[in-house]
């Protein structure tokens, strides 16, 4: 195995540098508890008006008591003021920066309509969510809708007379009737209730379907005359059906539709052009490997026709943001960091728009002229920001000025069949070169996630509570990570597991090469695809590691194949079904190689994960306790959504003081941990 180490330190100046910006007093540093960083306020989802005088934007804060994370809408003059703040969100020299909402729960997704006097979003202050109108210079806000089961996306038409917005059908007569009789139960893949599109008229509150059927509508887009609506469309609710998205076009009138794309593969997010006359959507252009391969920017006639591909030259993903006069505008990783880009339709050019450099810029939203832009933005010293152009709207760091942090550098190296990997490296602020440090590794999900460089990311992982008790913590971007191109994504195709794990051994060999690192005292850990990736390690190389933790992991593929909602997921990696190629399935699996066990893994997992269900963890927890190996599972309730992850505070310190609790006893061998409510 090749051992070679570049470290590309981050040209970005020191955390103590950003903070000595903000703090003119030296104060006194400590490292931060679970639970404060938990409580860190995340600036979120800017907006700019139509005019890019003014942005609206969230700030999400920690409710312990409710337990939950409550989003409320603020709103700023993007033209004046210092963003230097007074207290987070408000600022002590812009009188116009304000909270504009403050109800129960949470206000979240502000729009502008086209004349900038109303403001409209999503909040769930009486239980489901409904679309609300409040004016920017404040005062109550109304509700606009008042769906069964609440509302999902919703955009204004251009004129700012009425807003389309996509729910989920109610219970027909029929099922609520058998639920009377029987109890409620569900005949899988026959009982979806799909998601369809209608609009509200602001001033009536009169609402009107434009689709039905047996189809579920996901993105859409008003035409620039606002007599149409294009949307895609799937067959159904289910996740793994994603790839049967196509485009259709609905006519506001008379609610008629008409299919635009057709084709083979997912078609989606379609954007109309400044003056109407094509669509620009993101495709698979019927490639089956959709799932790791690059998606494409294409654009169609909007009366239908042959789709135009314009960003075959781009290697990455892109998403769709906004079609201006200037062109079509998209966001894109590179590597660690994220950029706006924007496509010429006529010659196919890509130009990145001007950024600082080694940042992670995020969350677009352009002016009606497409002039001005608002974004939020992130490196190494901060966590994210507000920005309207070049200019800072918030100043959330000022609430982690007090702690002891790590710094952050990107760092890479040659994998055992030669291929470059990139990785975040946390280092104690008073990092000594010439020491040798524990090393923790902590694995992304996807597996075509990426790891950033920025601090408090982590909410599963106390990453911020260890690196100031003297660790390194390693993030590898292991093959098959967003932002370096499709063929980068593609190594794991069929190597599962064995590609990726050649990608996190050669990084901790890069850095016990590099004299750095304890090779007596290293652990791993990580959620979903870093979860599979930790079990894999634990399986094949028990004794590098002290300590594993598994969060979410697949131990199994075939267990996986047949309970997980995305199926498609094996098929396109592992090529096969584990009916046409069980070898495959059985090479990848962790479980294969369970005897080779002997790490202590702490395996943990949400009661309701339907994307890595239940069994997975099962699996592997009894096949260590047979060999026995030492090993913890624990099953958390509440997980939202499709159970994956933690999604609420009290989850999110559960998982993160068991990680704590876990490496104390096996890797730090210490008789307690640092505990959430430690201070």
């Amino acid at each position: 195995m090749k051992n070679v180490l570049t470290l590309a330190v981050l040209a970005l100046g020191s955390v103590a540098a950003l903070r000595a910006q903000h703090s003119p007093v030296a104060l006194p540093r400590v490292a931060p508890s679970v639970d404060q960083i938990l409580a860190i306020k995340r600036a979120g989802s800017p907006e700019i008006s139509p005019d890019g005088r003014w942005v609206a934007y969230t700030i999400r804060q920690t409710n312990w008591d409710d337990n939950a994370y409550d989003t409320q809408i603020w709103l700023a003059d993007a033209t004046t003021g210092d963003p230097r703040q007074a207290q987070v969100g408000v600022s002590s020299s812009n009188p116009a920066t304000r909270q504009l909402t403050n109800a129960k729960n949470s206000s979240q997704s502000p729009a502008w309509s086209a004349d900038g006097v109303k403001l409209a979003f999503i909040s769930d202050r009486t239980d489901k969510r409904q679309v609300y109108l409040i004016s920017p210079q404040g005062g109550e806000a109304e509700a606009l809708t008042s769906v069964e089961d609440g509302v999902g996306a919703f955009a204004w038409s251009p004129d700012g007379k009425s807003i389309a917005y996509t729910a989920t059908e109610a219970k027909s007569v029929a099922v609520k009737d058998r639920d009377k009789k029987y109890g409620e139960f569900q005949v899988v893949e026959q009982d979806q209730r799909m998601t369809h599109l209608f609009t509200v008229d602001v001033a009536t509150r009169a609402t009107k379907p434009l689709t039905s059927g047996a189809f579920t509508v996901g993105s859409f887009a008003w035409s620039p005359d606002g007599r149409s609506i294009a949307f895609d469309h799937r067959i159904n609710p289910e996740l793994k059906n994603g790839g049967t998205a196509d485009i259709s076009i609905v006519t506001i009138a008379d609610a008629s539709v008409r299919k635009l794309i057709t084709q083979d593969g997912p078609d989606t997010n379609p954007v109309w052009s400044p003056d109407g006359s094509r669509i620009a959507f993101q495709t698979s252009m019927a490639n089956p490997a959709y799932m790791y391969r690059n998606n494409l920017i294409a654009t169609v006639p909007a009366s239908g026709g042959a789709p135009t591909v314009l960003s075959t030259a781009f290697d990455e993903d892109s998403a769709i943001v906004d079609w201006k006069p200037a062109g079509i505008f998209f966001a894109a990783s590179t590597r660690t960091y994220s950029y706006l880009y924007k496509l010429d339709p006529a010659t196919k050019a890509v130009t990145r728009l001007p950024a600082a450099e080694q940042t992670v810029n995020s969350s677009f939203s352009l002016s009606k002229d497409g002039q001005t832009i608002a974004s939020l933005r992130a490196d190494a010293n901060s966590i994210a920001e507000v920005y309207v152009g070049a200019k800072r709207i918030t100043d959330m760091n000022t609430q982690t000025v007090s702690w002891t942090t790590s710094t952050l550098d990107v760092v890479t190296w040659k994998s055992q069949d030669g291929a470059t990997v990139e990785g975040v490296l946390h280092k104690p602020a008073d990092f000594d070169a010439s020491k040798k440090y524990p090393l923790l590794v902590v694995i992304h999900g996807g597996p075509t996630g990426v790891s950033r460089a920025i601090p408090f990311t982590s909410n599963i992982y106390p990453i911020d509570v260890w690196v100031p008790r003297g660790v390194l913590v390693l993030e590898p971007n292991y093959r098959g990570s967003a932002g370096y191109g499709e063929k980068f994504r593609a190594l794991n195709v069929r190597n599962l597991g064995i590609g990726d794990a050649w990608d996190v051994l050669s990084g901790i060999d890069s850095l016990i090469a590099k004299g750095i690192v304890d090779p007596a005292r290293v652990g791993t850990m990580g959620w979903s695809q870093g979860g599979y990736i930790s079990a894999f390690l634990a399986t094949h190389d028990a004794a590098r590691f002290k300590a594993i933790s598994v969060g979410a992991g697949i131990s199994d593929w075939m267990t996986y194949y047949v309970n997980t909602d995305i199926t498609p997921f094996t098929r396109q990696y592992l090529k096969a079904t584990p009916w046409d190629d069980p070898e495959i399935y059985a090479k990848t699996s962790p479980i294969t190689y369970i005897k080779q066990a002997k790490t202590p893994t702490l395996i943990q997992h949400g009661a309701t994960d339907q994307r890595v269900p239940l069994p997975n963890a099962f699996e592997l927890y009894h096949g260590l306790q047979d060999n026995k190996v030492p090993t913890k599972l624990i099953v958390y309730q509440g997980f939202g959504g499709v159970g994956h992850g933690p999604t609420k505070p009290k989850s999110n310190r559960a998982t993160m003081d068991h990680n704590i609790e876990w490496f104390d006893q096996y890797f730090f061998q210490t008789a307690a941990g640092t505990s959430s409510t430690q201070k």
